[in-house]
């Protein structure tokens, strides 16, 4: 192949790879998003069980209930955070594949698009996931004196 023929082929391949790039900025912002809240209800719930000692009754039955539903919510957060971290590694695997298919001179767009695909598919769960864990949040949101 030719120098210019190869710069040629390689940028073809960065452009390729620029649409799968924003897409991992896109999963890392929802990252951050995820793990903010994972580590709000870990905080919480830390508060709450270092005043599980000092309660008694009917206090220490909703505060069960708080941690119970806490738990739930730090489970389906740690969920999407899962599915969220495969696809942004799924979608790194498709950036490589597409550089390893122009430099072997390779047909590989079944494997990147079956890549690509279960990538959406964890985004897709993960997205899930975490409208589940806000739905759990706000049915157990509690304003004023009760």
């Amino acid at each position: 192949m030719q120098p210019n023929v190869q710069i040629s082929a390689i940028a073809h391949v960065i452009q390729l790879a620029i649409a799968p790039v924003f897409l991992l900025t896109g999963i890392a912002s929802l990252l951050g998003v995820l793990t903010n809240r994972l580590a709000r209800v870990i905080d919480r719930a830390r508060l709450l069980e270092g005043h599980l000692p000092d309660l008694t009754g009917e206090f220490k039955l909703v505060a069960g209930g708080d941690l119970t539903m806490l738990s739930r919510r730090a489970r389906l957060i740690n969920r999407a955070i899962s599915l969220c971290t495969t696809a942004a590694l799924l979608v790194c695997v498709v950036i490589a594949v597409l550089f390893v298919s122009a430099f072997l001179s390779q047909d590989l767009s079944r494997l990147i698009a079956g890549l690509f695909v279960i990538a959406m598919g964890c985004v897709i769960a993960g997205l899930v996931s975490f409208l589940r864990e806000v739905y759990f949040a706000t049915q157990s949101l509690r304003i004023g004196p009760h």
